[in-house]
C-alpha cells in the first residue's frame, strides 16, 4: 500500500510536469521511486539512481498515535451482527524528494516545480487523481489502495537532521525537499470473529432465598 500510494503521487507529479513544462525544445524531468542510497547509474535499465531525475524515497515511517485506540469491532444494524477485527494502523511517511541533475540550476528549478505542485495540490483522493494514476501499476491487488486521502505537508528539518539524513544516505548532499505524507491506513481485511448485537442490558436482578 505504501508503494501504491507513492506510485499514484509520482504519476500525478509526472502528469503535472509534462502538462505544464513540456515543449519541443525541452525534455521534462521524470519523477521516480527509488532508494537514493543505491548510488548513480547512467542507464535507466540498471537499478541504481539515474541522473537528471527527481527521486522520491521513504526515509522514515511514524505511527499516528492519536488514532491508535480505535474500537476493534463494527456493528451492522441491519443484520444485527457485530464483526471483530483489529483496527487499522495509521502511519505518516517522511518523503525525501531529490533532484539528481548535474546542472545545479536545473536541479533548483525542478525543486521549485515540486514545491509549487504540492502548494496548489497537496491532497490526493481516489476522486481527484486521474484513473490511470491508480490503475497503472503491477502491484498485487491486496497491496493496492481502495480508498485513500493522502495529505502532503512541507517538512523543515534542522541542520542537524539534514546532516544526519545525508550521512545515512552516503554523505553527499543533493538539492532536496522533505514532505510528510499523512495519513495512510494499513489493514489486512481479516474477520477474527462475529456475534450478535447486545440490544438490552438487564440490571434489576432479584435474589430469592429458600
Amino acid at each position: 500500500m505504501i508503494s501504491h500510494a507513492l506510485t499514484i503521487v509520482t504519476s500525478e507529479l509526472n502528469r503535472h510536469l509534462s502538462g505544464h513544462y513540456q515543449s519541443e525544445h525541452t525534455v521534462v524531468t521524470q519523477a521516480r521511486l527509488g532508494n537514493f542510497s543505491e548510488g548513480f547509474s547512467s542507464s535507466p535499465s540498471e537499478v541504481e539512481i539515474i541522473r537528471d531525475s527527481i527521486y522520491l524515497s521513504v526515509v522514515n515511517i511514524q505511527e499516528e498515535k492519536t488514532l491508535k485506540n480505535l474500537p476493534h469491532y463494527s456493528v451492522n444494524n441491519t443484520s444485527l451482527t457485530t464483526t471483530y477485527e483489529n483496527p487499522a494502523v495509521f502511519i505518516n511517511l517522511l518523503i525525501l524528494m531529490t533532484a539528481t541533475h548535474k546542472n545545479y540550476a536545473a536541479a533548483l528549478s525542478n525543486l521549485s516545480r515540486i514545491i509549487r505542485f504540492f502548494q496548489f495540490n497537496n491532497v490526493f483522493t481516489q476522486d481527484t487523481v486521474a484513473p490511470l494514476s491508480i490503475s497503472n501499476t503491477t502491484i498485487h491487488e491486496l497491496d493496492q489502495l481502495e480508498s485513500f486521502k493522502l495529505i502532503f505537508d512541507l517538512y523543515s528539518p534542522s541542520l542537524e537532521e539534514v546532516n544526519h539524513l545525508w550521512g545515512t544516505l552516503g554523505g553527499k548532499q543533493y538539492p532536496f525537499v522533505l514532505y510528510k505524507l499523512r495519513m495512510l491506513d494499513l489493514q489486512f481485511k481479516a474477520v477474527q470473529g462475529q456475534g450478535g448485537v447486545v440490544e438490552e442490558v438487564v440490571t434489576n436482578f432479584s435474589h430469592t432465598t429458600r
